[in-house]
């Protein structure tokens, strides 16, 4: 069973960076896509980024591309979200996930338990 474990939320001001990590159980295969959801109260849960199990495609939702970049580590179990210039819209709990490479969360088998982001002003 794979499990996913994300770090790295916080509280950040609006136009800052913050980085966002996901690391497997040891000795996980990792031949699967990694994505990042997020989820904002009362709302459903939103695409925001994919990655291939060995990098060669990735896909970015529009509402963040060209301040977020997905990327990922074999060797090391782990995928990561680097966020740049974060608004308050970027609020939300973010959630990583492996499976297919996929915008669709049913696409994906194993999900984190969230890591929360919170963007003041």
């Amino acid at each position: 069973q794979l499990q996913l474990v994300e770090s790295g939320g916080g509280v950040v001001q609006a136009g800052g960076p913050l980085r966002l990590s996901c690391a497997a159980s040891e000795g996980s295969d990792m031949s699967y896509a990694m994505g990042w959801f997020r989820q904002a109260p009362g709302q459903e849960r939103e695409f925001v980024a994919t990655i291939s199990w060995n990098g060669g495609f990735i896909r970015v939702a529009d509402s963040v591309k060209g301040r977020f970049t997905i990327s990922k580590d074999n060797a090391r179990n782990t995928a990561f979200l680097l966020m740049n210039n974060l608004k308050l819209e970027d609020t939300s709990v973010y959630y990583c996930a492996a499976g297919s490479f996929s915008v669709r969360p049913r696409e994906y088998a194993y999900w984190g338990q969230g890591t929360q982001v919170t963007v003041s002003s």
